[in-house]
């Protein structure tokens, strides 16, 4: 799968250009589905008006309403209970998914459940659009400090489909969000390497190859 990871969602040109060549094509020529699922695990975003701006394309971050040829939806918590055969093909056939932030473990959790994780390794052309918990939950772990809604597991373990941690939402000391200093104590307990990024920043992973999209501020700690 092609990975496109990020704090804040597709909100500068550099990391649009990134989706772009990703898909191979126009994003006017690309068909879309949202995950709002993660949403509904933070206390902080849902349920109510969050999730529905997210879906609508109302949200203050870019990703629903970049001009997709069209944009369904796909609730995680809703899949165990429907045949496979209902939405197996619909997430084949798409070209991106578009998966919101919120709580990280508890949208590793549904990944899981919903079956969506195992089918995530046979969709080589897809790209993953990842806002926050969507990017972290692709990630070995998440670290005790982004540790919201328990898991049956108990720990802080997400998919580890790549093999760095990610700190979201970077921001200048006294601005809302995770200072430098911060990034600095988590990345020191997270046991690998990892990246701190805000929201005008990126991760790329294509076969293995990770690149990093900035128009901002972002910091790399190695192993």
């Amino acid at each position: 799968m092609k990975l496109l990871l990020t704090s804040g969602g597709v909100t500068n040109p550099s990391i649009r250009e990134a989706l772009v060549a990703l898909l191979g094509k126009p994003i006017s020529e690309s068909t879309a589905l949202c995950i709002p699922t993660a949403q509904y695990g933070h206390p902080w975003v849902g349920p109510g008006v969050k999730p529905w701006e997210f879906i609508s394309g109302t949200s203050e971050n870019p990703m629903v309403d970049l001009g997709w040829k069209s944009v369904g939806v796909l609730e995680l918590t809703a899949l165990p209970s429907i045949d496979e055969k209902r939405w197996v093909p619909l997430v084949r056939e798409t070209d991106v998914l578009l998966v919101a932030g919120g709580d990280a473990l508890y949208l590793g959790h549904w990944m899981r459940e919903s079956g969506l994780a195992d089918l995530i390794p046979s969709l080589h052309e897809t790209v993953w659009v990842g806002l926050s918990a969507g990017s972290m939950v692709m990630t070995p772990r998440i670290g005790e400090d982004f540790v919201g809604w328990k898991p049956p597991t108990g720990d802080d373990s997400t998919l580890g489909l790549v093999d760095f941690s990610i700190c979201p939402h970077l921001a200048p000391d006294g601005m809302p969000g995770n200072s430098m200093a911060a990034a600095e104590r988590w990345a020191a307990r997270i046991g690998g390497p990892a990246y701190a990024m805000d929201d005008q920043t990126a991760i790329t992973v294509v076969d293995g190859a990770v690149e990093v999209v900035s128009e901002g501020r972002w910091r790399h700690f190695p192993s």
